[in-house]
Formats: C-alpha cells, structure tokens, sequence
C-alpha cells in the first residue's frame, strides 16, 4: 500500500523490494495472501485462502513498476472469479476452486474498482497520489 498512498515512490528500492518479496513469500497459485499461515500464528490451521484485496493490490503496483500486462493478466484473472452476479468473497483457495470467507466483500469490490482505474488509461489515481 506504501506507493499506492504516496508514502513512496515506486521506483524506491524499498517498493521493488517489497514487491519482489511479496511475490516470492506471499504468492500461492496466482493469488496474494494476507501472510504466511504456515506457522500457526493466527491459531487457525494452515492454508488460508489468498485474500483478493492483496492480489487487486499486487495489479496495482505492477501497473505502477510499468509492468502493465503482467498486471492485466492477473487482473483479468481475478475478474473470473466473481459469481454469476458478478460478486467476489474476501479471499479464493485456488485448489479448490471456490470463494471463501466473507461474502459478498466490499473491499473486493473496492480494490476491483481501483485495480479498473489504474489499468485504464485515462483515470490512474495510484500514479496521481503517487506523484508521478
């Protein structure tokens, strides 16, 4: 969220650091989840579902590290997941198949619409909060 709210840059080494760790640390079968559950920190059992905001998120700094297509491929990914409405869950556990969690989630939504403004070409607000 640090570029995508204008605390920095995204060219700052921090942001591609960030990013490249979320990638390599967070990223399971396509789709970004919220932390590592391996470990049992949240006392729940291992392999929670990847939270959607994230991965809406993910689109968003691709789009503002120039890395537009890879950016729109996941996007046009997560747009695949909605229901026959068009709704999202809060997270998807891609083994299975299924939207989990939180149903319908506004901050899916959200993130979906963001996700839309900064992969057009007329509206990015990413890139205008982050001074670019």
């Amino acid at each position: 969220m640090i570029p995508l709210v204008g605390f920095l840059p995204p060219d700052d080494p921090r942001v591609r650091g960030t990013v490249a760790a979320v990638e390599r640390e967070l990223m399971a079968d396509g789709f970004v989840r919220r932390y590592t559950t391996e470990s049992g920190v949240d006392g729940l059992p291992a392999g929670e579902g990847a939270f959607l905001a994230c991965t809406f998120w993910l689109v968003d700094n691709l789009v503002l590290l120039g890395r537009r297509e890879e950016a729109r491929r996941i996007y046009d990914r997560l747009l695949a997941l909605r229901n026959d409405v068009g709704l999202l869950a809060e997270q998807y556990e891609p083994r299975a198949r299924r939207l989990l969690g939180n149903f319908p989630q506004a901050i899916s939504h959200i993130a979906l619409v963001n996700s839309a403004c900064n992969l057009s070409q007329a509206l990015r607000p990413a890139e205008h909060r982050a001074g670019m």
